[in-house]
Parts: C-alpha cells; sequence; structure tokens
C-alpha cells in the first residue's frame, strides 16, 4: 500500500507541544482518547511485552492534584530557565516557550483530559548491558504514538514530567499502586486554530553522519 507522504509528512513535522491554543471550554469524548490510545498500543515494545498502560484523568478534582504536583515543580523549573536566558543576554520576559509554559502551569487544572502513561514495574539500574535503554524504548514510542493520533483527529497535546517529582503524591491520589512506574502527563484538548507549521530546526545534512562521527559528507 502507497502512503499519501504529503499527508504522513504533514502529520510527523507539525505535531507540535500545544500549550496556550488548548480549548478549555470544549469536552474531550472518552471515546476519541480511546482511538488515541488505540493506535498507541501499535508501537513497538520489547518482547512484545505490552508494560503500557494509561491513566486517564478527566476529572476535575483529581485534575486538580496532579496540577498542583505540576506547578510545585514548575516554580523552581521556570526560574532556572529564566536565569539561563537572561545569562544568555535575552529577555525571559518575551520568551514564547517560557511565556507559553508558564500559561499551561497555570490552567493545567482546566485542560479537558490529563493523560498519565505508565508502565508496569519500574526500569532496570542504568548498566551497559542496554537493558534500562531497552526498557524506555519500549515504551515512549506509544507516548508519542499517542500524540501523533491526537494530533490527526484534531486535538492538540503536549508532553510533559514535572509532575514526576511528586509522582508518589498523585499515584496516591489515583491508586496507582507502587509496581507502577508514571512516565510523563499529557494535557490533551482540542486547539484552536489549525496553523501549525514545521518548526526551524538543523538541516538533515548537519545532524547525521556517515560510518563515523562527525563524517558529515555522505560520499565518503
Amino acid at each position: 500500500m502507497d502512503f499519501d507522504l504529503s499527508q504522513t509528512d504533514h502529520l510527523l513535522t507539525t505535531t507540535r507541544a500545544v500549550r496556550k491554543r488548548l480549548d478549555l471550554a470544549r469536552p474531550v469524548p472518552r471515546e476519541l482518547i480511546l482511538d488515541c490510545v488505540r493506535i498507541s498500543t501499535q508501537a513497538p515494545a520489547g518482547g512484545n511485552h505490552q508494560r503500557w498502560r494509561w491513566l486517564i484523568v478527566d476529572d476535575p478534582e483529581l485534575k486538580g492534584v496532579v496540577a498542583d504536583a505540576y506547578r510545585r515543580s514548575y516554580a523552581p523549573y521556570i526560574e532556572a530557565q529564566r536565569a539561563a536566558v537572561a545569562e544568555a543576554g535575552n529577555s525571559a520576559e518575551s520568551n514564547p516557550i517560557i511565556d507559553s509554559s508558564t500559561h499551561l502551569a497555570e490552567v493545567l487544572h482546566d485542560v479537558p483530559v490529563l493523560a498519565i502513561p505508565c508502565a508496569l514495574g519500574a526500569p532496570p539500574p542504568v548498566a551497559s548491558d542496554g537493558a534500562s535503554e531497552g526498557w524506555w524504548g519500549s515504551l515512549l514510542p506509544a507516548v508519542w504514538s499517542y500524540c501523533l493520533a491526537a494530533r490527526s483527529r484534531g486535538l492538540g497535546t503536549a508532553w510533559t514530567t514535572l509532575h514526576l517529582p511528586f509522582a508518589d503524591e498523585v499515584a496516591g491520589a489515583l491508586g496507582i499502586p507502587d509496581t507502577v512506574t508514571q512516565l510523563a502527563c499529557i494535557p490533551t484538548a482540542f486547539h484552536t486554530g489549525d496553523d501549525f507549521r514545521p518548526a526551524r530546526r538543523r538541516a538533515a545534512e548537519e545532524v547525521t553522519y556517515w560510518n563515523a562521527w562527525k563524517a558529515t559528507d555522505a560520499g565518503s
């Protein structure tokens, strides 16, 4: 089967982190979320173990618990980011990423759906045998597939992890057992506007090496 590359490439190059343009007033049907999860479960999994689980939070009180944990981590994180921007000689006040990130922190409790991807078990200790890398590699592709499926259905998402320092608190509120690892929190909502476009990135030729580190000459 031939793919319409114009459509697949458009999806892959315009799935942005959506923060300020999440529609906080429009409910997201649960069946639409299930469609995204169905797509995500087709992601590759080492040994076909399928350790992923999704905890979808749409209860206002429970969203508040997650948002509170997120904001407590966000405060010191964003101060460090502001300092780094200022040290580089730029204005943090006009930085669009800081601005949109702050907005998300302020309204997170109002986002219709907070999707928390989880994994059965815990990552192996970091070692030289690649087990830890394989564990994460069998889980995170499913999370990105969820984001792509959401984008193709008119939903905006943002991959966030700032609630994780307080994962135990969130686990207690949501009934997540201590044998389960939370991977992220994906705010999910319909978005306003539809002018998403590819971001500015380094050219593929600059970041691709052939046969040796920093060998960028494809003909060599």
